[in-house]
């Protein structure tokens, strides 16, 4: 669909999980391959946290024109991607609205209240249910799964980059990606980087 065109514009696109996940680097990568087809892409970053396992939340908004702030309006995304799910969750509180599309790695990353007892974990049944009366189009893979299968658990960041190139609501395709880490990334770990990409595109076909 090298023809596609955006819904709206601006498209409003987030990119959330914790640190160390390689958020940043997926939203530079996504909103690289869209300035090279000729969009004016912004990019605002949120984080939780300084250290490893804060929240970080990267904010593109992808226009034809000019947008005038970084930062997506409350209720105002379009595209929701989340690399890790009560950080999705979180994110849709306060961005989503019932035409949100809704894309998560299911593999949790507790929090430290979490792992001492002292917080609870929404059971992942309880959230998949509670985000599909909200959403019409909510997916749900384990990118983490896919990512240790390749030998490197960070890839969960390309996994999810290739499923949202599958959901065709974006415009870039396996070429662009592989133009983008071409630019990048190192020769040694491209090919590695899109094996993750089309793992995660075959995860959401054959979800």
């Amino acid at each position: 669909m090298s023809d596609m065109q955006l819904a709206k514009d601006p498209y409003n696109i987030i990119i959330t999980g914790v640190g160390g996940q390689g958020n940043v680097l997926a939203s530079r990568l996504l909103g690289g391959m869209l300035a090279e087809k000729g969009y004016l892409v912004t990019i605002g970053e949120t984080f939780g946290a300084s250290q490893r396992g804060g929240s970080v939340m990267s904010h593109l908004r992808v226009s034809r024109k000019a947008v005038s702030s970084p930062q997506i309006p409350r209720g105002r995304a379009d595209v929701v991607v989340s690399l890790e799910p009560v950080e999705a969750v979180r994110v849709v509180a306060g961005y989503g609205n019932p035409d949100t599309v809704f894309l998560t790695n299911t593999h949790p990353i507790y929090p430290v209240g979490v792992i001492k007892g002292d917080l609870d974990y929404p059971p992942l049944e309880e959230l998949k249910a509670a985000v599909r009366r909200l959403f019409l189009a909510a997916y749900f893979i384990d990118a983490t799964a896919r990512a240790v299968a390749l030998g490197n658990p960070i890839l969960l960041n390309i996994v999810m980059l290739g499923a949202l190139g599958r959901l065709n609501i974006v415009p870039f395709q396996r070429e662009d990606f592989q133009e983008a880490i071409a630019r990048r990334l190192p020769p040694g770990q491209r090919d590695i980087n899109l094996q993750a990409f089309d793992a995660g595109h075959d995860m959401l076909r054959n979800d």
